[in-house]
């Protein structure tokens, strides 16, 4: 089956990224410095608004530290900007501007501290169950100014009753049907789950379905999202949690 990577977990991600480094004869050198084409692009700024200092200073931090500290591959590098930043910032359109958002699994930050930046007014709660992963968000919200991020250690499943989001969002966390399983219990009646997937997004959500149903949420949908013209578009996937119990 092919690989959807958009849905390739962090570790396998970068394992699998790491492991694929060709020297010479690959034409990819360990010493090689790659440039992303989209850095000192006049677009992002402007895109990004109010809070392009925010994301700037973490694109830095991912340019220096991401690496280092196990969080992407190396050949992530030269496409932080299009494949990581603005492909997070494509959920945005599709959160609620106030109240309690919650990003699970949230590993290097992605898309959570971009969510922070660019909705002020949001609460986040940056959800993540790895103790190094959780150092490194801590160092991120400090390093960015982030005034409006909270950082959890936990599993999704873990808190069940502790929070009530008004959306919650995964990008490269789990299948739909785990994912729907974890998330729901986090949503208000009303509320959102926002999945962030890859190609096969509308195959993968109507395996689900039955997943998606039986843990309260309905009108399942898949968005295709765009940011700066003439980037790849971001499959969202949505849901909303309805009202009564979910199935158990």
């Amino acid at each position: 089956m092919p690989r959807d990577d958009a849905a390739i977990s962090d570790d396998e991600g970068v394992a699998a990224l790491s492991a694929d480094r060709p020297g010479v004869e690959g034409g990819w050198r360990e010493d090689e410095v790659v440039a992303d084409p989209w850095d000192g692009d006049p677009r992002l700024p402007a895109f990004f608004a109010d809070a392009w200092p925010a994301v700037d200073a973490f694109h830095q931090l991912l340019v220096e530290e991401g690496e280092l500290r196990g969080l992407i591959g190396p050949r992530e590098l030269p496409r932080l900007w299009e494949r990581h930043l603005l492909n997070s910032a494509a959920v945005v359109p599709f959160l609620p501007t106030r109240g309690l958002i919650v990003d699970v699994g949230s590993g290097a930050g992605l898309p959570g501290v971009v969510i922070a930046a660019m909705l002020p007014q949001a609460e986040i709660v940056l959800v993540e169950p790895m103790e190094r992963r959780v150092t490194w968000l801590h160092d991120v919200v400090d390093r960015t100014g982030l005034t409006n991020v909270e950082v959890r250690r936990a599993r999704a499943q873990e808190l069940e009753g502790a929070l009530e989001a008004d959306a919650v969002t995964a990008r490269a966390v789990a299948s739909l049907d785990k994912l729907f399983r974890w998330t729901a219990p986090l949503v208000r009646e009303g509320g959102t789950v926002i999945a962030m997937k890859g190609a096969r997004a509308e195959e993968e959500l109507a395996a689900a379905s039955k997943a998606m149903r039986a843990s309260g949420l309905t009108n399942g949908q898949v968005h295709e999202a765009t940011t700066i013209a003439g980037t790849e578009p971001t499959r969202v996937v949505s849901a909303v949690r309805g009202r009564g119990p979910r199935v158990r």
